[in-house]
C-alpha cells in the first residue's frame, strides 16, 4: 500500500503535501454497526434569536430511491416530483391553498421542464396561483431549496413554502454535436433549396457523434470520482478503510430499513408498474467481495470502487416548512426547527469534496456551538473516500492552520452520532434530492434518540459545500 500511495503522490498536484500530515491507520466500523446509545439529556438554551420569526419543518417525504435504469426509467423527472408533491399532501393533509410557495431543486434538467418545480406542482393539483420555481447548485440543490424557503419565510414574505428535489439519471439528456445541431439550424432558417443542399454538402459522418453529460468539472474537466481518488490518496485513506465504511453504510442502511426507521419513505405506484415501497441500492456485502473490485476512476492504483462509491440514482423529495406560528394555528406538531446555515466554497481542482470541513466550524460559531453539542450528524456520502478524508481533515490543527486560517481543529465527528441510518452510499443520492433526506434523517433521529441539535452538512461540484443546524422540536 506504501508504495501505491507512493506512487499517487507523484502524480498529485499541491494536495501532496497533505499526505505526510496524515497517517494511515485502519478504520474500524464494526462496532458502529449496533445501534446507537441514546442521547443524554442536556439542558441547553434553544438556538430562537430575539425579533426573527422561528422557522420549522412541519414533515418531509421522499419517494422510494432507486437505482437508475430501475422502475423509473420510463418516467420523467416532473413524475416523480409530483409524487413526492402528492406523498407530503397526503402525510400533512395541508390545503394546497395554503402553500404560498413552492420550490424544487434539481441538476440534470430536463429541457421540457426546465422549471420542473412548477410542472410538478400543477400535476400534483397545486393551484395555479401558487408560484413555483427551481434552483440549481449540484449536490446541494434541495439544500438551497430549503434555505431559500427559510429566507422567504424570515423575510415575511411567506408563511408556508413547500421545498425540494429531483432526479432522474435513468433518462440524461443526450445533445448532438455542435456541429450538427449548427447545421440543424441553419437548415430552418434556410429559404431556398439552394441554400438547403449547400448546407447538406457540408455535412459529415463525425457531425453524428452525440455529446454524452459527464459528471465532471467544467472548471477543470475531471470527474469526481478521479478527485475523490486523487483526495484519498492525499489523506492517507487507505482502500481498506473506504470499504469498511461503505459496508458500515450499507449495514445500518439496511438495519434501518428493516426497523422501520426509514418513516420518510412513502410509496409511489409507478404507472404500468407495481408499487414501490421501499429504496432498491441498500446491498450489503462483505470485504472480501468489496475487495475483489478494481478500481472504476485511478487505474491500476486507486482506491475508489463501485462499492466505495455512490450510485446513479432516480428519486424525489419534499419538505414542508412553515412560520412556527402558522404550523401551530394550523394544529400541527413540527417535527425540528431550521436554525442556522451556510454556504462555503473553496478550490475546485484540490479541494472540490472538502465542503463539510470548511461549512462545520462555520455553522458551528454562527450558532454558538461546539461538536460535543451535536447529537446527530447527517453527511452526505459521495464517496468513502470523501467522507474519510473529511474526517482526517476535520480531526488536522496543521490542515486548518495552513488552508482554513483557523487556530484549531473542529474535530471529527463520532461514529456513533454519524449516519447511523445509513447515508448517500446505500440509500442513493439523486442528486438534487438527497439535501430533505439529509435534514429529515437528522430531524428524525433526534426524535427517536431523544437529542436536540443535529447537523447536516454535504459537498457539491464546483468546490462548493453547506451546513445547516437541526434543532428538534419541544415534545
Amino acid at each position: 500500500m506504501t508504495s501505491i500511495l507512493t506512487y499517487t503522490f507523484k502524480n498529485l498536484p499541491s494536495t501532496s503535501q497533505w499526505a505526510f500530515r496524515f497517517s494511515i491507520r485502519p478504520l474500524s466500523c464494526s462496532s458502529q454497526l449496533r445501534a446507537a446509545p441514546a442521547a443524554q439529556p442536556k439542558s441547553k438554551k434553544t438556538l430562537a434569536k430575539p425579533n426573527l420569526r422561528n422557522i420549522v419543518v412541519v414533515d418531509g417525504v421522499r419517494i422510494p430511491f432507486l437505482l437508475s435504469g430501475t422502475s423509473y426509467k420510463d418516467l420523467m423527472p416532473h413524475d416523480l416530483a409530483r409524487a413526492a408533491l402528492s406523498g407530503l399532501l397526503q402525510r400533512t393533509s395541508v390545503p394546497k391553498e395554503t402553500i404560498d410557495y413552492i420550490i424544487f431543486g434539481t441538476v440534470i434538467q430536463e429541457v421540457k421542464t426546465s422549471n420542473v418545480a412548477r410542472e410538478a406542482a400543477l400535476g400534483a393539483g397545486f393551484s395555479d396561483k401558487t408560484p413555483a420555481h427551481t434552483v440549481t447548485m449540484a449536490c446541494i440543490s434541495a439544500n438551497q431549496a430549503m434555505t431559500t424557503g427559510v429566507g422567504l419565510i424570515a423575510s415575511g414574505q411567506s408563511d408556508v413554502v413547500v421545498a425540494g428535489g429531483v432526479e432522474l439519471m435513468s433518462d440524461i439528456p443526450i445533445r448532438h454535436s455542435r456541429k450538427m445541431r449548427k447545421m440543424m439550424l441553419d437548415l430552418n432558417k434556410a429559404k431556398s433549396l439552394g441554400q438547403r443542399l449547400s448546407l447538406i454538402s457540408k455535412f459529415r459522418l463525425n457531425f453524428l457523434t452525440p455529446e454524452l453529460p459527464a459528471v465532471a468539472e467544467f472548471s477543470t474537466n475531471e470527474t469526481m470520482g478521479h478527485s475523490a481518488d486523487r483526495l484519498a490518496a492525499a489523506f492517507a485513506v487507505s482502500r481498506l478503510e473506504q470499504d469498511e465504511y461503505a459496508l458500515r453504510s450499507h449495514s445500518l442502511a439496511k438495519k434501518a430499513q428493516d426497523e422501520g426507521l426509514l418513516s420518510d419513505v412513502v410509496p409511489f405506484k409507478v404507472p404500468g408498474r407495481d408499487t414501490v415501497t421501499k429504496d432498491n441500492g441498500i446491498r450489503p456485502s462483505s470485504l472480501e467481495q468489496m475487495g475483489k473490485l478494481k478500481p472504476a476512476f485511478v487505474k491500476p492504483y486507486g482506491t475508489v470502487t463501485a462499492a466505495n462509491s455512490s450510485f446513479l440514482t432516480d428519486g424525489a423529495s419534499a419538505m414542508l416548512i412553515m412560520a412556527e406560528e402558522k404550523a401551530l394555528a394550523m394544529g400541527y406538531k413540527p417535527k425540528a426547527y431550521l436554525r442556522d446555515f451556510v454556504y462555503v466554497s473553496q478550490d475546485p481542482k484540490d479541494q472540490l469534496l472538502l465542503g463539510p470541513t470548511y461549512a462545520t466550524p462555520k455553522v458551528l460559531e454562527k450558532a454558538g456551538l461546539t461538536m460535543n453539542d451535536i447529537d446527530a450528524f447527517e453527511f452526505h456520502e459521495a464517496f468513502s473516500g470523501q467522507i474519510l478524508a473529511n474526517f482526517k481533515a476535520m480531526d488536522s490543527d496543521w490542515f486548518a492552520q495552513n488552508y482554513m486560517g483557523r487556530k484549531t481543529k473542529v474535530g471529527a465527528p463520532p461514529l456513533e452520532k454519524f449516519n447511523n441510518w445509513g447515508g448517500s452510499l446505500s440509500l442513493g443520492h439523486p442528486f438534487g434530492a438527497t439535501g430533505v433526506r439529509l435534514v429529515m434523517a437528522a430531524a428524525n433521529r433526534l426524535r427517536k434518540e431523544g437529542g436536540q441539535f443535529g447537523l447536516v452538512a454535504a459537498c457539491a461540484a464546483g468546490g462548493q459545500g453547506h451546513a445547516m443546524i437541526v434543532e428538534a422540536y419541544p415534545k
